[in-house]
């Protein structure tokens, strides 16, 4: 397995058991005027967005919450282990770049922070890892001012003088956490 994949399937699988213990998809995320089922639809629509844009296709399928993103997360498992793909060539506001990379930097990273979102949707107090906030932090450091255009991360908020690390991070990305 490529490092993309493992990389992948580090930020899938704990998204994936936070969706299966999703109990109440109408209730209110983090993300202001989004529900639980909207988070998840944005991060499937996001992936489906640039998958076509790579001139591949992610279908849609029927079902609840939870069964579409089982179908969506096979999909995409199988474009992340697809290393022709991955590895096309692509321009980036940021620079040259790869399908992979592109997935890694800023697909993987949402896969976080959203993971975060549905937990505490759920009334979960969620911790991320030392090395995921490390990866968000860097992430947003990355985009500088790109990080708060439209369709990415609303302004940063002010964390609390003594807010953990967790907090600070999430507060970057403009999260109350």
């Amino acid at each position: 397995m490529t490092s993309l994949a493992q990389t992948w399937d580090r930020h899938t699988e704990p998204l994936t058991r936070v969706i299966q213990d999703v109990r109440d998809w109408d209730a209110p995320s983090p993300c202001e005027g989004w529900t639980a089922a909207d988070v998840l639809d944005h991060l499937m629509d996001t992936h489906r967005d640039f998958v076509t844009r790579q001139g591949r296709e992610i279908p849609l399928v029927s079902g609840s919450p939870a069964e579409q993103w089982q179908h969506h997360c096979a999909a995409m498992d199988a474009l992340v282990r697809d290393e022709e793909f991955t590895a096309t060539g692509l321009e980036t506001p940021f620079g040259d770049s790869t399908v992979g990379q592109v997935l890694l930097d800023f697909y993987g990273m949402d896969l976080i922070v959203h993971r975060w979102d549905l937990a505490v949707s759920q009334g979960e107090d969620h911790r991320l890892s030392e090395d995921e906030l490390a990866e968000v932090d860097a992430a947003v450091d990355g985009y500088g001012a790109a990080a708060y255009g439209p369709g990415v991360f609303k302004d940063p908020v002010r964390a609390p003088e003594d807010a953990d690390r967790q907090a600070r991070v999430l507060a970057r990305t403009g999260r109350a956490g």
